[in-house]
């Protein structure tokens, strides 16, 4: 090596090192960011040169002192020129060893993250598989507020018995075991083996396979899933569960239906889970077949509120009606069934089936789950009914950030995923104005994007495309952009004008408006210029606008 490039090795290391070590302002985003973000969020060199095929995990969990020891075994396609190996795993879990075919690998730990950088052998070939293992250790982080703080629960029933569970989104998987830790990146299947004291049972994702009695009082329980499947939605629960099953007569066949819960509580179980029959036959009619017949449907009881794990959907509502017993809407329809149940499982069309490339889309996960309850609700009592929930949900919605987070940073967005891009969607299937062609885009995009890997504007692009309605500006406003529209007007001389005023340049949306006479009509404004109605009107109040539109609404002077 010349001295020249030994001085700009040594500039470039230290730029480096200056870049690990300090916060980073992404660019026109105002997201402050630290290199543990980029490395979390982003797909790396590090990260871009290989797919993870499959994961055969095995962790050892002691409730004794709050540990746990294991390795993953992780399957890989070489897709581009091999570089480092980035292998994600949290503090304080340390890594004791990675290997391949018997060969130890060195690695370091990137700066400031919790991303290993492992050094790969020579001959790797393009377009082969590869297993590399990493064997690891240690306390994980406790959770102390799960599921919204991510990490390990170890509690107890009230028979003072085990009661483990994981939890994880948002701070992702890499808490309790070593992985590739992006949304993006999901094996094809799994194998999920979990030992833990005899005296308790680990119910995981997927089908059981087998439970293996050691001499020194733990067992092992094998679980598999046969589908691809996002890495936080991978589980450990365990506790001293008993398990009673159905079977359900769906779209694609006969669904195994497994429930897992607190021996104490099976009665309890047995009448709250009847609502689950209802819920798919519902959610079967609108976003077609459940997307994971092969692994089957499981509710499995937690001592934390519920997760969309995958196959092994979290329950911990305490056998009530509403979102512990309260109705988020407001409406009263929310205390006629289970937040939990409802919620959670129509993750399995929303969230796992369907999974957005970054987590800047998590709108489209929990956006089109919140509008699930909706849905659900005018399948057991009413369109009208739906159309109430929808509403009362409004009264959650902030407004003060975007709900698309900023791209590569693992970063969300704000709360109003949930509310503001449910409103958002009943608002479209208010647009579209046909009920027989909405039902046929949500079952669409499930058949269409079944098990993969998407982005928000593929979703946004393929209900623009299959409605026939020019909605670019209703999701740019509503998706990128804090503030909803203002629907500005007045009245002269018997005639209606208005306009849009919003964010977006030359904004233009459909707006529904019901007359006096009970008829209903749409008019066009644009927040371009004002615009003069065909209408006749002598006051405000000869029309309305629709309630199922999520504006807001201005009188101005008369210009």
């Amino acid at each position: 090596m010349t001295y020249f490039s030994k001085t700009l090795a040594i500039l470039v290391g230290l730029f480096t090192s200056i870049l690990l070590s300090s916060p980073i302002l992404a660019q026109d985003s105002g997201v402050l960011a630290t290199t543990k973000d980029s490395l979390r969020g982003s797909i790396t060199a590090e990260r871009g040169w290989w797919d993870v095929v499959f994961y055969d995990l095995n962790v050892t969990v002691q409730p004794e002192d709050s540990s746990i020891t294991g390795y993953n075994n992780i399957t890989y396609r070489v897709d581009k020129e091999p570089k480092r190996m980035q292998i994600d795993l949290q503090d304080p879990l340390n890594i004791d060893q990675i290997t391949q075919n018997g060969q130890s690998l060195d690695y370091n730990r990137a700066k400031n993250s919790y991303a290993y950088m492992v050094d790969m052998p020579d001959n790797l070939k393009k377009d082969s598989l590869y297993t590399i293992s990493v064997y690891y250790q240690g306390k994980p982080k406790v959770a102390e507020n799960a599921p919204w703080d991510g990490g390990f629960v170890w509690k107890q029933d009230s028979l003072g018995n085990p009661f483990i569970a994981t939890a994880n989104q948002g701070l992702g998987a890499s808490v309790w075991w070593p992985n590739k830790d992006h949304q993006s990146a999901e094996p094809d299947s799994m194998s999920i083996n979990i030992t833990v004291p005899s005296n308790i049972k680990n119910v995981s994702n997927g089908r059981l396979r087998d439970t293996t009695q050691h001499n020194n009082g733990m067992t092992t329980w094998s679980w598999f899933v046969s589908n691809p499947i996002n890495n936080y939605n991978i589980a450990v629960n365990a506790g001293n569960y008993v398990n009673f099953k159905d079977t359900y007569e769906g779209k694609n066949g006969k669904l195994d239906l497994s429930y897992w819960v607190l021996e104490h509580n099976l009665e309890k179980a047995k009448e709250q889970f009847q609502q689950v029959k209802p819920m798919m036959q519902c959610f079967e009619d609108w976003f077609g077949p459940y997307p994971f017949y092969a692994d089957s449907f499981k509710l499995v009881e937690t001592p934390h509120l519920g997760m969309e794990h995958q196959s092994a959907v979290a329950y911990g509502n305490e056998y009530q009606n509403g979102y512990l017993g309260k109705d988020l809407s407001g409406s009263g329809w929310g205390l006629k069934w289970d937040f939990i149940i409802i919620h959670e499982a129509a993750h399995e069309w929303w969230g796992n089936s369907i999974t957005t490339n970054d987590v800047a889309d998590m709108w489209v996960h929990e956006g089109f789950t919140s509008y699930s309850e909706s849905i659900y609700t005018e399948c057991q009592f009413g369109k009208e009914a739906g159309a109430e929930y929808a509403r009362g949900m409004r009264d959650g919605i902030q407004n003060k950030e975007p709900i698309t987070g900023e791209y590569g940073l693992n970063n969300e967005g704000s709360g109003d995923i949930y509310n503001k891009a449910h409103n958002m969607l009943h608002m479209i299937r208010q647009i579209v104005d046909n009920d027989s062609t909405w039902k046929n885009i949500l079952r669409g995009i499930q058949k269409e994007f079944r098990h993969q890997i998407v982005t928000a504007d593929q979703i946004e692009r393929y209900i623009i495309e299959q409605s026939g309605e020019d909605l670019d500006d209703v999701f740019d406003q509503y998706v990128h952009y804090a503030d909803i529209p203002t629907f500005q007007y007045y009245i002269k001389n018997d005639v209606l004008f208005y306009r849009w005023k919003a964010n977006v340049d030359h904004f233009d949306m459909p707006l529904k408006v019901t007359l006096t006479n009970g008829s209903y009509t749409f008019i066009y404004p644009s927040s371009d210029r004002w615009q003069r109605s065909e209408l006749s009107l002598k006051n405000a109040g000869d029309f309305k606008i629709d309630k199922d539109f999520y504006v807001k609404t201005d009188s101005v002077s008369t210009r």
